[in-house]
């Protein structure tokens, strides 16, 4: 499939997509999201994909923010439906999805850039990361999973501060309260994101499935995580890749996954 606004290359079992409209920063608009939407579910449905990385072009931004030309004259209703919409088709697509995502943050990630990033089950970030999400400061608020995800991920009282101050932190800052995993220089950074989706391309894709679904029904309103756990744990004891995964450990042997 040929995409206006992204990239996409597929190499040893990693497909990295990468948001390509340097013109803009990578500032999101319908049409990109609806192209990322179409990128994640091919690799996702792709069995020889194992990892996804998602990053920006250039040196300068991830995703510098929302296309703001595309909604400044929107309606209540409009605004209501934009936001439901995308988090539907793209954000909550991501986070949920069965193939890992890892974002790469190359620079600013501002706004929904900063809202893909953590839709992604986890993100690295250059030295040179601006994050934050400065909605307010438009009269608006986050609008793609913003207002509960960060919370999630650095606790109620730094996320309340980024967003009701409307300020950014460097990357540093956001390796301290536990926004990214990891810090590297530009340069090195989607090697870092390689050699992480290395490690993790080597394990059984159908447990990895399911540990993803187990660790976002934590957050889930209305889902027993412990009881997700319980149940998905069940579930592979029936895959081929369960018996695999033991016959070798017992055989001593590196495992082999059929993926199944």
């Amino acid at each position: 499939m040929n995409f206006e606004n992204i990239l996409t290359i597929t190499k040893g079992g990693i497909t990295t997509i990468t948001i390509d409209r340097p013109s803009k920063l990578n500032a999101l608009n319908r049409s990109t999201i609806k192209e990322l939407h179409d990128a994640f579910k091919m690799a996702d449905e792709d069995t020889k994909t194992k990892v996804i990385i998602l990053t920006g072009s250039g040196e300068k931004a991830f995703v510098a923010g929302a296309d703001i030309s595309e909604f400044a004259d929107f309606s209540v209703a409009e605004g209501e439906h934009l936001a439901a919409e995308g988090q539907a088709i793209l954000f909550d697509f991501i986070a949920n999805l069965s193939t890992p995502v890892i974002a790469a943050i190359n620079g600013f990630a501002l706004g929904g850039g900063l809202e893909l990033a953590m839709a992604a089950h986890f993100r690295i970030a250059s030295d040179n990361a601006k994050m934050g999400l400065p909605e307010v400061s438009l009269g608006l608020i986050p609008g793609y999973g913003g207002t509960q995800r960060l919370p999630q991920l650095v606790g109620k009282g730094k996320a309340m501060e980024m967003i009701l101050t409307a300020g950014m932190i460097d990357a540093q800052k956001a390796l301290d309260y536990g926004l990214v995993n990891h810090v590297t220089n530009q340069d090195e950074l989607l090697d870092l994101a390689k050699k992480i989706a290395s490690k993790i391309q080597i394990n059984s894709s159908v447990a990895i499935a399911a540990a993803i679904t187990a660790i976002n029904a934590n957050y889930e309103e209305g889902e027993n995580g412990f009881d997700t756990e319980v149940i998905q744990f069940g579930k592979c004891f029936g895959t081929a890749d369960f018996k695999e995964g033991t016959t070798a450990f017992l055989n001593k042997r590196k495992a082999e996954f059929p993926g199944k």
